[in-house]
């Protein structure tokens, strides 16, 4: 029998964009409603999020319910054109919670209490508190789910929290034993011969607490399986009572940008729609910092939503959580914004509308600020609104790619336990090196499980996957086998799913495909330390690497660079093997950006991947998506971007003939012109570029 369909983001933007934010009137008097309802009709703001941090206002004592202020939101928005997104309060429990039930308040490693006064102050595997969420998420549901105002449900907001409480033990036990069934084998996949500590009852087992060294690295990775499945569990009993009482209406819950808590592939298979919250820094010291972390983010969301995604939060000025806060330049907001849209968003949305006056972040930037409607941040709120507004054929529409990254977050946690051969080597720092490389390249990337399915692209990249999964290791194989290309960088395919080191250091199977026969040692490298690379059929200069090295030798794979200088002198540094159709490169270093991006431009080359327009100024990103062309200028200067075809504007209705100018922050929205029959046509890809300046 066939389920029946869910509802989809399709369902809520109704072929336009989405553009509003966290709307929080609990913390006004009435009379500023009413102005905020004309504030946004002039921003053309058509979707906000309610209730959020409501709980305590909704519950104000247990099983008491004061829904009257929320009905006068909510037929204030409808009135005014505006649609709700509809957030089940259970992120921060009343005060009252914690008070009379201390067993729902989490505890750290130590058993410490962590107490109400904040937010995301629960257990997730407190059955007391799951109670009351499921609850207050029904009483929600009744009472608003066939609110015309409403458009989709928001479940809890960033989840994230973790307990080592004796609740959590007990759940954490059950967890065990449905994935491994009896206790000899989870001795087995934990490798408790090791100091002694193996487990003959199943109540001895705790989460790893604070330990007097090392903890059981197998242990703590199973740990952070489970709390990603305790919180995914909470997030599932609310959504499928919202689900039952409103089957029309979509269900999402918020994920934080690259965040290590949550398995993000088994989330965004539970949810209706994927959304994200992203704040790049504006002021990172290293040019276009915060574009490229937020192609990241956005590329990975696209992938996780598999199509349109929702940017939930973002920030329209500075946030207030850094050390020091900046804020943002002017065109930095539009910028960015067009960027998340030109990358698969169908919504663009602010944490949070009007800036709060009081509490933890009244002093982080909203929609409104502070200084009102005649500021900087709100006309330029306007003006993204209108710039929206002209996009809406975009909704729906799907993003191109032929290049994937893999990413898993079992190996992330795998790779984050103690005892390594170096505490410098984190996953996150080669994951960001080799997507902001191919970003530079302009080469739009999916990400991609590596167990996922991979012949829609002809370039795989996998910058580090230290665990890789018996499933895995023979999708890679076969992706080469049958002729596409494969990257991978260093330390990856060394332990298997149990974090159980393979035989050879790495697996077999990956060193047939790379062509190595073995790696004798892994060579990390100290703060400051600096390995040379010979590389000169590439053209780099002065080639340098930092991080990691390894000592291996070759079975059939050529040296495409070798270490220069040091203990590894003349030993391969970068292979290239033929293995069945394909082709297999692996990187026993992390190079220097300039090297990283030439090694990724000349496989991206071979493997015919090419950019959307050749020729493109530095600094300057360019991404297809339904047929439109946007550039996106992150330079501090103005730049003039050569068109291979004339294109219009669909931002302002300009034409262009061969160029168009980009001031500092630009972007221009084009829907290019088809050369008549005859007529000029768009020039043949150039061989990728070797070396590229910062901006």
């Amino acid at each position: 029998m066939t389920s029946p369909r869910r509802p989809s983001l399709s369902d809520v933007t109704r072929g336009r964009l989405l553009y509003g934010g966290d709307y929080n009137p609990e913390q006004w008097p009435e009379e500023v409603w009413h102005e905020d309802m004309a504030l946004m009709r002039e921003a053309g703001v058509n979707l906000v999020t309610v209730g959020v941090f409501s709980w305590s206002r909704i519950e104000p004592r247990p099983g008491a319910r004061d829904f009257g202020w929320l009905d006068r939101v909510l037929d204030l928005l409808h009135d005014n054109g505006i649609g709700v997104c509809l957030a089940t309060p259970t992120a921060s429990p009343p005060p009252w919670m914690g008070a009379r039930h201390p067993e729902t308040l989490p505890r750290d490693e130590t058993g410490a209490v962590v107490w109400y006064g904040s937010r995301n102050h629960f257990c997730a595997s407190s059955p007391v508190y799951r109670d009351h969420a499921l609850r207050i998420a029904a009483d929600l549901a009744d009472r608003y789910g066939d609110h015309p105002a409403l458009r989709l449900w928001h479940v809890n907001n960033e989840y994230g929290t973790s307990c080592w409480c004796d609740t959590t033990a007990r759940h954490f036990r059950r967890w065990l034993r449905r994935r491994y069934g009896d206790l000899e084998a989870l001795n087995d996949a934990w490798g408790t011969a090791f100091w002694s500590q193996r487990y003959d009852d199943w109540e001895e087992i705790v989460p790893p607490r604070r330990a007097q060294y090392l903890p059981n690295p197998a242990q703590t990775l199973d740990f952070r399986r489970f709390t990603s499945d305790a919180l995914l569990e909470c997030f599932t009993a609310e959504r499928d009572v919202l689900a039952r009482r409103t089957p029309h209406i979509p269900v999402t819950t918020n994920f934080m940008p690259l965040f290590v808590g949550q398995d993000g592939w088994a989330w965004a298979e539970r949810e209706d729609v994927v959304s994200v919250d992203l704040y790049p820094d504006p002021a990172a010291p290293e040019g276009p910092d915060g574009a490229a972390l937020g192609a990241l983010v956005q590329d990975l969301t696209r992938s996780q939503a598999r199509g349109p995604w929702l940017l939930m939060e973002q920030a329209a000025g500075a946030v207030n959580w850094r050390g020091v806060n900046h804020p943002k330049p002017e065109g930095l907001t539009r910028l960015w914004s067009l960027q998340a849209v030109a990358r698969g968003a169908d919504g663009i949305c602010f944490f949070q509308w009007r800036q709060s006056r009081q509490g933890g972040e009244k002093f982080h930037s909203a929609m409104v600020p502070h200084a009102g409607r005649r500021s900087r941040t709100f006309r330029q709120v306007r003006e993204l609104g209108a710039d929206l507004g002209a996009l809406g054929g975009v909704t729906g529409a799907s993003v191109p790619a032929r290049a994937a990254v893999l990413h898993d977050w079992n190996a992330w946690w795998a790779g984050l336990q103690q005892g390594r051969p170096s505490n410098r080597l984190s996953y996150e720092e080669p994951l960001r090196a080799w997507h902001r490389a191919l970003w530079e390249l302009n080469l739009t990337c999916d990400f991609a499980h590596p167990e996922a399915e991979l012949t829609p692209y002809a370039l795989v990249v996998a910058p580090h996957l230290y665990l890789l999964t018996d499933a895995a290791l023979d999708n890679l194989a076969a992706h080469v086998r049958g002729g596409g290309t494969l990257v991978c960088g260093f330390f990856t395919g060394v332990a298997d799913a149990d974090d159980r080191i393979r035989e050879g250091g790495m697996d077999a199977r990956l060193r047939e495909v790379l062509g190595i026969d073995l790696v004798h040692e892994w060579w990390p490298m100290a703060e400051g330390e600096v390995q040379h690379l010979a590389l000169d059929a590439l053209l780099v200069s002065d080639a340098g690497a930092r991080l990691w090295r390894e000592d291996l030798e070759t079975a059939g794979a050529e040296t495409v660079a070798s270490y220069r200088g040091g203990e590894l002198h003349g030993r391969p540094a970068v292979t290239r093997h033929a293995f069945g159709a394909g082709t297999a490169w692996y990187l026993t270093t992390l190079p220097d950006p300039d090297t990283l991006r030439a090694l990724l431009g000349r496989a991206a080359h071979e493997a015919g991947v090419r950019p959307p327009l050749p020729d493109l100024p530095t600094g300057v990103e360019a991404v297809r998506r339904g047929g439109l062309l946007f550039l996106l200028n992150h330079r501090r200067d103005p730049v003039a971007v050569p068109l291979p075809v004339p294109a219009a504007d669909l931002l302002t209705g300009r034409r262009y003939e061969r160029h168009v100018p980009l001031g500092r922050h630009g972007a221009v929205v084009l829907r290019e012109e088809l050369p008549a029959r005859g007529g000029r046509r768009r020039p043949p890809p150039p061989d990728p570029p070797t070396t590229k300046e910062s901006p």
